[in-house]
């Protein structure tokens, strides 16, 4: 009987830990996203570090993990015929790569085990920090980015111009996480929240010449209320559009470029989206010679000058660096986790959750897949995604 006491208090001290650590990390999300974006992976990091000690694999876990495994075995492989040799561990992508599954698992699967009422109170923090950040982003709007140079001149003089392209940053992080943050609100003020999101993520977005967010603000609610109508077959839509995207992107740029006139559309398009269509069009070609295999990872830094460190694509980065063999399973990892969606009722959750993704899908032809930041970013999608899906977390 003591024994049984003392696994059942070493139990709830676990789960207290892990709450409070989701806590602390709701309270520094909104304040990464703002004023660090590209060291958002910092928040999923310290969490699966700390919480270690809850990591449980369920069996629904096990598909994902074998494939996220799976993956990094074969990149890790890759490496051997990459022409890109990394000089310091700071430089060696399967290095981070190595350590960010097992942390960002473990700060997914930490959700799962934290103490319910620290769970709810995590959101609610993380809901009102995520609103400021959109009224925030709506002052910066207003004053061209007053509050975040002000700020900056503690850390040392920025120009300008790179303070505006900082914040234009900034929002694709907000404007990914914003309907599941919001999700997490109590249901009086829910709405309301999501509203500041909404505007300061579009208003931002708009002022600093960011045109990705302002479609994510046009794309996330459609895909909500698609999975919302039809919560048991949206999902699995959504799971094939992405599996043909991660398999498809080579094709679409290539017929684009054989039966469109491609120099033409980039004339049409702003700087950098036309600089971005140079990228992919280089890209397929170097994916044609080695499309099983690709040409190892991180090999894409090597291409130069006709691409500058990445395709700025994250499928054409897989196909390019992981061949055909990568992104497959990067199709079988959207369309396992996607599928996982499916509801036989209607859930804001899943709902919420369906939205961010097909964001992040959608953001992800401008990034390369590798950088810290954006994969720190989709583990935080993911943690607020189980905690949510929780049913004693809902909301009242």
């Amino acid at each position: 009987m003591s024994a049984s006491l003392a696994s059942a208090e070493s139990r709830d001290q676990l789960a207290s830990w892990c709450g409070w650590v989701l806590v602390g990390a709701a309270s520094v999300i909104p304040l990464l996203g703002w004023l660090f974006p590209r060291e958002f992976w910092i928040a999923p990091t310290l969490v699966g570090l700390l919480c270690l000690p809850a990591v449980r694999l369920q069996d629904e876990d096990r598909p994902v993990a074998i494939i996220l495994f799976a993956a990094l075995i074969w990149a890790a492989v890759s490496t051997m015929w990459s022409p890109f040799h990394p000089t310091k561990p700071g430089n060696s992508t399967i290095l981070k790569l190595a350590f960010e599954l097992p942390l960002y698992g473990s700060a997914i699967l930490a959700t799962r085990r934290a103490d319910p009422v620290l769970s709810r109170r995590a959101l609610h923090i993380l809901a009102w920090g995520c609103a400021l950040f959109g009224l925030v982003f709506i002052f910066e709007a207003m004053t061209r980015g007053a509050l975040y140079k002000a700020l900056l001149v503690f850390y040392g003089p920025i120009r300008p111009d790179l303070a505006e392209s900082n914040i234009g940053h900034s929002t694709y992080v907000l404007g990914v996480i914003w309907p599941i943050a919001a999700c997490g609100a109590r249901r009086q003020v829910r709405l309301w929240l999501a509203l500041a999101m909404f505007v300061g993520t579009g208003s931002a977005a708009i002022a600093f010449g960011s045109d990705a967010p302002v479609l994510g603000l046009v794309l996330a609610p459609v895909t909500a209320l698609i999975v919302w109508r039809w919560p048991s077959w949206a999902p699995k839509f959504i799971a094939g559009a992405a599996a043909a995207l991660m398999l498809g992107m080579p094709f679409v740029v290539w017929a684009v470029r054989n039966f469109f006139d491609y120099t033409a559309i980039q004339n049409a398009l702003p700087l950098t989206d036309s600089i971005r269509l140079e990228y992919w069009s280089h890209a397929i070609d170097w994916i044609v010679l080695r499309p099983l295999r690709g040409w190892g990872l991180d090999a894409s830094r090597m291409f130069g000058p006709g691409i500058v460190l990445h395709p700025h694509n994250n499928p054409l980065q897989i196909w390019m660096e992981l061949g055909l063999v990568g992104a497959v399973a990067a199709a079988a990892f959207w369309v396992v986790t996607l599928r996982g969606l499916v509801r036989q009722a209607p859930s804001l959750a899943m709902a919420a959750t369906a939205a961010c993704a097909t964001v992040y899908l959608l953001f992800g032809v401008n990034f390369g897949i590798w950088q810290e930041w954006w994969l720190g970013l989709g583990a935080v999608v993911a943690m607020l995604a189980v905690m949510n899906a929780r049913p004693d977390l809902h909301q009242p």
